[in-house]
């Protein structure tokens, strides 16, 4: 069988204009005319393409096809089997190239874009990404969410390590408190409070004293804040919380 310059290209989905320019150039000419004149291909000539297409697929340009093709002791069997081989070596670099992305797909949901090392480095075993899906899910549509995606997005990691260092040490200034005794009410503690919710706005979101006080009691409400808190100091939460409230309270 033989077929039309139309019906090739329809087959091997490139142009028609492709053919001519490989008919031009001496890479693939078809192997009769019709009586017209036109270009007809025959099977051979197909089986050619397809090795054409394979290699170009590949990046090879079109000299260095024409002379893997027309080398009088290329064996078709070694074509196919170095194919195979370019082939499979892509297939791994593209496999590494979407693992990549997936990577960058999860540091983007809590808009953290730190290698896994820095975010060892800033964060330790606290990963933040391990809450990322459930974060999403309870705030996704709340503009305080959006808004902290998007600064998160321009934190470095001199950044990260700057906001934790002012968290741990606003952590470690209550925690002191609560040893000497001081009141969650007491105008240090109310202060301290205070500094906490500018931290929050000044590195994550607006945070007015409503949001501020639903905070403190989901610190006490979920034992994974709970427990982060009162690894500094025990009842850190609690005295946190209480201290948040009577701010709102004061700033009423």
């Amino acid at each position: 069988m033989s077929y039309s310059v139309g019906q090739v290209a329809g087959f091997a989905g490139v142009t028609v204009r492709t053919l001519h320019h490989y008919d031009e150039i001496g890479l693939l000419s078809p192997s009769s005319r019709s009586h017209a004149g036109h270009r007809r291909y025959g099977d051979a000539d197909m089986d050619r393409l397809q090795q054409i297409l394979f290699y170009r697929e590949l990046g090879f340009p079109l000299d260095e096809v024409a002379v893997l093709l027309d080398d009088p002791e290329a064996d078709p069997r070694e074509h196919l089997r170095r194919q195979h081989t370019l082939l499979s070596d892509r297939i791994a670099r593209l496999q590494q190239m979407a693992e990549a992305v997936e990577h960058a797909m999860e540091a983007k949901k809590m808009g953290i874009n730190l290698t896994p090392e820095e975010k060892f480095e800033v964060f330790g075993d606290n990963d933040p990404d391990q809450y990322a899906e459930e974060a999403e899910r309870r705030w996704g549509h709340t503009d305080a969410y959006k808004e902290s995606t998007r600064r998160a997005a321009s934190y470095t990691k001199e950044d990260w390590q700057r906001i934790q260092a002012e968290g741990d040490d606003l952590q470690q200034r209550l925690a002191a408190l609560l040893d000497a005794g001081a009141a969650a009410d007491s105008g240090e503690a109310m202060d301290l409070a205070e500094e906490h919710r500018a931290w929050i706005e000044r590195n994550h979101y607006s945070c007015p004293y409503e949001m501020h006080t639903g905070l403190g009691e989901m610190y006490v409400s979920d034992e994974r804040f709970t427990g982060y808190f009162d690894a500094v100091r025990t009842g850190l939460a609690v005295f946190l919380r209480d201290a948040i409230l009577a701010n709102a309270a004061r700033k009423a």
